[in-house]
């Protein structure tokens, strides 16, 4: 059975980056999510990419919920724009509500609170706490080194095979929205170990 379309949490950039397709792919990620129907939920700001990821959403008429922690609203970097902005009181409260309210996750170029997010969901799935689908947009091949070392663990056994195909990594966006639809966990456990003993 494949997930439901019904939001996607994407993780992204409070910066703009020095590549402009990382800019011109959170736009179309927001465009394509509102034009298939598809809630946005996103960290609530309005710079960078997550501006640009939101403004987007909106514009195609898309229906945005932005979660925001409210040390961050007070540095007057919340999007004041949004229909549904959510403020919390702390980071780990933002990060529960993003999760429980979406039913997949999208990793665009950010640093490190977007990998530290992305990764987050992603152990959560390989401890099988939930079971939904965890995507990256490799564009331009910004993920491409995280994706190395990624596959190194695997090599040095770290992370196993089955749970490397938790990362749904993909340039193409339509091809990672559809990848990440038909998305069907892993069905092992976590712990290696146990198979030694």
């Amino acid at each position: 059975m494949s997930a439901p379309l019904r939001r996607r949490c994407v993780f992204c950039g409070s910066s703009r980056g020095n590549n402009s397709a990382h800019f011109a792919a959170a736009q179309n990620l927001g465009r394509e999510l509102a034009q298939r129907g598809v809630g946005l939920v996103y960290g609530g700001g309005h710079v960078g990419l997550m501006g640009a990821l939101a403004d987007a959403a909106l514009a195609a008429g898309g229906h945005v919920i932005g979660v925001i922690p409210e040390s961050l609203l007070a540095k007057e970097v919340g999007h004041r724009g949004l229909p549904d902005l959510r403020v919390v009181k702390t980071m780990h409260e933002r990060k529960a509500l993003m999760a429980e309210l979406s039913d997949g996750f999208i990793a665009l170029p950010g640093g490190f609170g977007t990998f530290e997010e992305f990764f987050e969901v992603l152990t959560w799935s390989q401890l099988g706490l939930h079971a939904k689908p965890c995507g990256v947009l490799n564009i331009a091949g910004f993920f491409t080194p995280l994706l190395q070392l990624i596959d190194h663990a695997v090599a040095e056994g770290f992370i196993r095979p089955a749970h490397r195909e938790l990362v749904l990594a993909d340039d193409s966006l339509e091809r990672l929205l559809e990848r990440m639809k038909q998305f069907k966990p892993p069905t092992v456990h976590k712990w290696i170990d146990r198979d030694e003993v």
